[in-house]
């Protein structure tokens, strides 16, 4: 069944986060980000159909942005005991093999997933000036077996926005997905409720 995002409340501050980027074996921080004048984190994972629908989008928006001023990080939270698919290593070959050129930060913990509120993969959040939330919700408005072409036109008109210093339109949709696989008993109360 389809989960949508929370749709955290806009102006809200980044949380923070220091993650294994399963690629270059570093830790990414979010303080890595203070010099961007904006950054994407986007919660994704291997497995989810909904992600795999839109991974080839995800791969040029990190090329089509990658000297724009805007920081891009993929996480990937999912119990790994139960979806062996979304280990680091399978993380690092998927980054590998679709071009990921940001890094895939794996949140072993699921602390940081529950920081964001993030519910589904994929779930998108874009923050602006002084690390502010500008933007959250889907990529556009493309879904697996829906025939719509996958152009990422909502995610990017608020990326080139946030990168224009201009304001992002407030007429936000929630991102659908597959649920975060959280650990058993780790379930955060946001998502249940």
């Amino acid at each position: 069944m389809a989960t949508t995002s929370t749709m955290l409340a806009l102006g809200t501050e980044a949380p923070d986060f220091s993650l294994p980027d399963t690629v270059s074996g570093n830790v990414v921080s979010l303080a890595d980000y203070s010099d961007k004048k904006g950054l994407l984190v986007m919660f994704i994972c291997n497995h989810c159909p909904y992600v795999k629908h839109v991974r080839q989008e995800l791969a040029r928006l990190g090329s089509d942005y990658s000297n724009s001023g805007l920081g891009i990080v993929a996480i990937s939270s999912n119990d790994i005991d139960a979806y062996p698919a979304d280990s680091p290593e399978a993380m690092k070959t998927e980054a590998e093999t679709f071009g990921y050129s940001f890094p895939y930060l794996y949140d072993e913990t699921q602390m940081v997933a529950a920081a964001y509120t993030a519910m589904c993969t994929p779930d998108f959040f874009l923050f602006g000036a002084e690390n502010k939330l500008a933007y959250r919700g889907r990529l556009d408005e493309s879904r697996p077996d829906s025939s719509i072409p996958v152009t990422g036109n909502e995610l990017r008109a608020a990326i080139d926005a946030v990168l224009a210093g201009d304001l992002v339109s407030d007429q936000q949709l929630p991102s659908m997905g597959c649920s975060i696989k959280w650990k058993s008993g780790s379930t955060p109360a946001y998502f249940t409720s």
